[in-house]
């Protein structure tokens, strides 16, 4: 796979196992976080191909040549993505376990829809879940990035 735009070789011994678990537990990047593990809560979202995918329902065969960017590799020569910049501005995040979560799924969101009403933003947002009730804030981020005042 390429994953935050370097070449990974899959081990084949571990095909099987959970996107998450390879991330986190072989590669060391820990910004995708474990959460419900059956893809209800969004915390481990990562982009497959540009679009926002639970990676705890993704096995290493299912990313197999395909590109996959995680939190880590959403900045790009050292700027913040846009959307990262709005969650500073707005102050989104309080305890931040589902935050890597949810800007990866706002920032798929986005690519596909820049400006969206803020019907959209609920409805895309709406399958990430964040345990501190931010999503007030979660929301006036995504409408921020969305303006192109940041982006």
């Amino acid at each position: 796979m390429i994953l935050n735009g370097e070449t990974v070789r899959i081990p084949a011994d571990l095909s099987s196992i959970p996107l998450v678990e390879y991330l986190r537990d072989h590669l060391g990047l820990f910004g995708t976080k474990f959460g419900c593990g059956i893809g209800q809560c969004g915390a481990c979202t990562v982009h497959v191909n540009g679009q926002a995918e639970r990676s705890c329902q993704l096995t290493m065969e299912d990313v197999d040549g395909q590109r996959v960017t995680t939190i880590e590799g959403l900045a790009e020569n050292g700027k913040l993505h846009p959307v990262q910049e709005a969650w500073i501005a707005e102050r989104v995040p309080q305890c931040g376990y589902c935050q890597p979560g949810q800007i990866m799924t706002a920032a798929a969101f986005l690519d596909e829809q820049p400006y969206p009403s803020e019907a959209n933003i609920r409805e895309a947002m709406d399958g990430n879940l964040c345990r501190c009730g931010t999503y007030g804030r979660i929301r006036k981020a995504v409408k921020r990035a969305a303006r192109g005042g940041l982006r």
